[in-house]
């Protein structure tokens, strides 16, 4: 443990994940606590620092029902439930030996084996206020949409057709012992298969052939509208990730602006828009008002992030119901605006990662109550059903 080329034994990294579960139970945030433990634990490599967070992980998405199984809500009872259930040998990984946790008692063993009954919202990990939005805005999908957010999301990349094509960019992942397939309905997408851990340090990547972004959102931005020679604002650029797939759209013919609320947020867009070889003009929230009205005018805009809980499980527990008043309100503040930036016969598009209705329908039926002359001309709800996360889009013409 103690040198460099050491690696963690299975039950040491169990033992640091149920150290660093005790601390996200008590409120702080796993990304927050995870970096620390990092720092802090000069002895983990790599490989032990990327268990340690998958074990978090996991447990973090399936965070009631493995406190259910156990009977506690703590980090031990949380990845005792999580080994039990994924068929572990248990006195294999817990018990009387160096960094282990301690043996499992009697008493655990027969809980793990006698759980009780539980309700929907603890079998499929979610809280309970959410329950009647959740069976409102999936219907009899809830289930099936609820039990694919227990497990990890897939890795998926963007082909950036700027600079190269979908066989290309697999050719040159497979130099690196990145390989990957194409994803079935969403044009130039590729799912990792093997090694998505290599892909910041591949040519591919550092070289703008790909771009980390899940096959719904980059649907999402294909459904949008973007087509070359058209003038597109990405309202809420945040990173730019949807903004580089507009550009990709566009083929390089056109102009497309970025804009975001906070401009810290779009820091890094310029050097990714360099690198994926696009052309992305940022405008400051000090000159968006002045800035030339857009044919299409695209709103990713925040949300619950429900549709993406699989990737950041602990959202999911911090999600509160004064929170998503919150978003609703500002949901309608940024439409209220961005509409404003839509030129005359132009594409008002929509966007949320969220599951919600109250978030995503419903704000539509909102807004053509309150803006005449908008008609929707493209409303679909995305989820992991179809194999990415949780989307919606309604792309709305003048």
């Amino acid at each position: 443990m103690t040198g460099k080329s050491r690696r963690m034994t299975p039950s040491a990294r169990l033992s640091a994940a149920i150290a660093l579960l005790d601390q996200i139970l008590t409120g702080d945030p796993a990304e927050r606590a995870l970096t620390r433990w990092a720092r802090a634990s000069r002895f983990a490599g790599s490989k032990d620092r990327a268990a340690v967070r998958d074990v978090v992980f996991d447990a973090l998405r399936r965070k009631r029902s493995l406190s259910h199984l156990a009977g506690e809500m703590t980090g031990r009872g949380l990845v005792l439930a999580q080994q039990y259930s994924n068929g572990e040998a248990l006195d294999e990984l817990f018990g009387d030996f160096r960094f282990a946790p301690r043996a499992v008692s009697a008493s655990e063993h027969e809980q793990l084996a006698n759980p009780g009954v539980a309700t929907n919202p603890i079998m499929l990990d979610y809280p309970d206020f959410l329950d009647a939005e959740l069976e409102r805005s999936l219907g009899a999908d809830l289930a099936q949409i609820m039990q694919s957010m227990q497990s990890r999301a897939p890795v998926d990349l963007r082909v950036n057709t700027l600079k190269t094509t979908l066989e290309e960019a697999q050719n040159y992942l497979a130099r690196d012992l990145i390989f990957s397939e194409p994803v079935s309905g969403v044009k130039g997408a590729l799912r990792i298969t093997e090694n998505p851990r290599k892909l910041n340090g591949s040519l591919a990547y550092r070289y703008g052939f790909v771009e980390l972004q899940d096959v719904s959102s980059q649907l999402v931005s294909q459904l949008a509208g973007a087509k070359p020679g058209m003038n597109v604002l990405d309202y809420c650029a945040g990173g730019g990730g949807k903004t580089l797939a507009l550009a990709a759209e566009m083929q390089g013919q056109g102009q497309v602006f970025a804009h975001d609320v906070n401009p810290l947020r779009m820091k890094d867009l310029p050097g990714r828009a360099r690198r994926a070889g696009a052309d992305i003009q940022v405008i400051s929230p000090d000159h968006i008002e002045g800035s030339p009205k857009c044919d299409l005018v695209f709103v990713d805009a925040p949300c619950s992030g429900s549709g993406a809980w699989r990737r950041n499980p602990d959202s999911k527990w911090r999600i509160t119901e004064a929170r998503l008043v919150e978003l609703v309100a500002l949901q309608r503040e940024i439409l209220q605006k961005a509409q404003a930036r839509v030129g005359s016969k132009g594409i008002l598009a929509y966007a949320t990662c969220s599951l919600f209705a109250r978030e995503n329908a419903d704000q539509i039926i909102w807004f053509l109550r309150e803006f005449e002359g908008w008609k929707v001309s493209h409303q679909q709800s995305l989820s992991p059903i179809t194999g990415g996360d949780g989307f919606f889009i309604s792309v709305l013409s003048k």
